[in-house]
């Protein structure tokens, strides 16, 4: 575990649906070991909306989308 990342949340990111925009997120962020409060700071979201997009339970709102993006493409060229 690193940067309070549970087991569960790691599973629950496992399990949920890989097109989902904050799933994908959130796998970059576990991968990364990327603090869930540095996301949220940068997103102007909170930790909770976070951990609801990692695990598919919300889906990001069109205000934040062009912003999800472009950090997952800063780490797809990794």
């Amino acid at each position: 575990m690193s940067h309070g990342y549970s087991s569960r949340l790691i599973g629950l990111n496992k399990k949920a649906n890989p097109k989902l925009l904050g799933v994908r997120l959130g796998r970059v962020c576990i991968k990364h070991n990327i603090p869930v409060t540095n996301v949220a700071s940068s997103l102007g979201v909170s930790r909770q909306t976070i951990y609801n997009w990692f695990i598919g339970e919300r889906n990001p709102q069109n205000l934040v989308v062009d912003e999800i993006q472009k950090l997952l493409a800063s780490f797809s060229r990794k």
